[in-house]
């Protein structure tokens, strides 16, 4: 049997709001096999972000099964949590989310010194080669185009070793032709690896690219939601 990288079961999330609780997911059913590539299409507002904030860990779920990486979330603690995330999610965002003060090794080194590693500049130094990127290690963000601040976002998502990676709209602040480059890299370096991914897009051409597309409509899962 197929090992199971993710692994929800009438996942609910409401929240509260001065209008009263809001429902942002009812009842998701997911299952995603390890390395499988899923991609996540739906209308803005349905709980595509959100779901990706609850296998993360940076939300927490109000009922319902939530299973990642073979760990249950359910019941662990902000620490654990945090932990969780260190040595099992790559998380890549659409704004790229980079230390402006950091260079970008010291960027990409950031996840492994908090894991303890004493080479960690070493090994972040070879997650920038492997994005093209051995040239800019010392440059900062803001030095960098959106694509070069896009794949040292990538390089720091593999650099822990995740054997999950998590990307929310990963091209929307890119031209096309960038995007493209960042795309064709995202999924060679997830098959080097052997990661599962689970792609957020609002482009059904990308979305076709993966695996499987799971499509989000109203807090539910309506489509694609099993291998």
């Amino acid at each position: 049997m197929t090992q199971s990288a993710v692994l929800l079961k009438n996942l609910t999330l409401t929240l509260p709001s001065r209008a009263g609780n809001v429902e942002i997911l009812r009842g998701v059913d997911l299952s995603v096999n390890a390395g499988e590539a899923i991609g996540i299409v739906g209308p803005s507002g349905s709980g595509k972000t959100s779901l990706l904030m609850l296998i993360a860990g940076l939300e927490r779920a109000t009922s319902g099964t939530l299973e990642v990486a073979g760990t249950s979330l359910k019941d662990k603690n902000e620490d654990a949590l945090a932990a969780f995330r260190r040595d099992s999610i790559g998380i890549i965002f659409q704004s790229f989310h980079l230390i402006p003060t950091m260079t970008a090794l010291e960027n990409v080194s950031v996840p492994l010194e908090f894991r303890g590693v004493a080479n960690a500049l070493q090994m972040a130094e070879e997650k920038l080669k492997r994005v093209g990127l051995g040239h800019r290690l010392t440059h900062y963000p803001g030095q960098l185009s959106g694509g070069e601040q896009q794949r040292v976002a990538i390089a720091r998502a593999l650099a822990s070793g995740a054997r999950i990676l998590l990307a929310d709209e990963p091209t929307g602040n890119l031209d096309q032709e960038t995007g493209e480059q960042i795309i064709k890299l995202l999924f060679e370096l997830k098959k080097q690896e052997g990661a599962s991914l689970l792609l957020i897009t609002h482009d059904r051409a990308l979305a076709k690219r993966c695996d499987r597309i799971a499509e989000v409509r109203d807090g539910k899962i309506i489509s694609g939601n099993h291998p």
